[in-house]
């Protein structure tokens, strides 16, 4: 990505990776420390986050360790960054997968497909990072190290070793994540006609609660979109960088990590967690101090029923 841009645009772009690193690095690290301190939360449903968020955590980690200058860095940083990032895309995919079979197809084997959960993301993400390997050469590029892009044929390879698998999960992520809120809209509708009128109400903050699942898959299209455009750019026209693109794709990029881990990671039953330990450590004359969000409110945590229908069939 250094092409034509001038010594500060690199430096400006360095900065935005580990600014935005270092959010979603902070984020990851936070969802990470909840699985770790809280019992409750070690259900299979959390631990496809724990592990989304351990892989944003290593990304993010990765982004801001790197060191163009330096060989061993630079390759440290090219192949670890490549392969935890898909490893996080594709954790993604297993949490929609999970969330499908156990909603739509009213399976409760989930649990059981664990291990192959870990062999396909993992072994996914280490098959596309060898493949990235072969045949290019890891350097600078720009603010950081990544698959040196002079040649059409290191091009190709990133386009189908990243971002065929990526947008491969966001079709997949967005066409599950329709069929699970269709199918707890519809059943949400036959409740709240069948239900009284006073408990109408409670039924469709339910309904309204389930929709932002819908905006799960936005996640992978918000950080990757300028990104995928960037790469199409420098395909068509190698010489000719654009910066506020570029400003874009590092950015929003790097923001993946956190994104995850307030969607993914901040659910009812982490709220949950904070907030009974809060009622026992926090001195109640300073509660008043807590932010809104983050008070326990059992209606709200109640309206996210996705987990706890997981949970339940556990």
């Amino acid at each position: 990505m250094a092409g034509n841009f001038s010594a500060n645009d690199r430096h400006i772009l360095a900065a935005v990776n580990v600014g935005a690193s270092t959010l979603s690095l902070a984020g990851s690290a936070f969802i990470v420390l909840c699985y770790a301190l809280f019992k409750e939360l070690r259900k299979f449903s959390f631990k496809l986050v724990f592990f989304l968020a351990l892989s944003d955590m290593f990304c993010s980690f990765f982004n801001i360790v790197g060191d163009p200058t330096k060989g061993f860095f630079c390759y440290a940083q090219g192949y670890s960054t490549h392969f935890f990032c898909v490893a996080s895309f594709l954790w993604t995919t297993a949490i929609a997968f999970t969330l499908h079979r156990t909603v739509v197809r009213h399976k409760t084997d989930v649990e059981d497909l664990g291990p192959v959960f870990h062999l396909y993301v993992w072994g996914t993400a280490l098959v596309m990072t060898v493949i990235q390997s072969i045949g290019n050469d890891y350097g600078r590029v720009g603010a950081w190290c990544w698959t040196q892009t002079a040649g059409q044929t290191g091009k190709v390879v990133q386009l189908l070793t990243f971002y065929t698998p990526l947008w491969g999960a966001i079709l997949f992520n967005g066409f599950t994540y329709f069929q699970v809120i269709r199918m707890l809209n519809n059943a949400t509708r036959m409740a709240v006609g069948m239900s009284d009128q006073p408990n109408q109400s409670d039924t469709r903050a339910d309904m309204k609660a389930l929709n932002r699942w819908g905006y799960y898959p936005l996640i992978l299209i918000g950080s990757w979109a300028f990104g995928t455009i960037n790469r199409i750019h420098d395909f068509i026209e190698p010489n000719h960088k654009i910066f506020w693109l570029s400003f874009l794709d590092v950015g929003m990029a790097a923001l993946m990590g956190l994104f995850n881990s307030i969607a993914y990671g901040l659910n009812a039953s982490v709220r949950r967690a904070i907030c009974e330990r809060l009622d026992l450590w926090w001195p109640e004359r300073f509660r008043k101090w807590l932010p809104s969000f983050i008070k326990y409110r059992s209606r709200q945590q109640e309206s996210e029923l996705v987990y706890v229908k997981i949970e339940d069939q556990q």
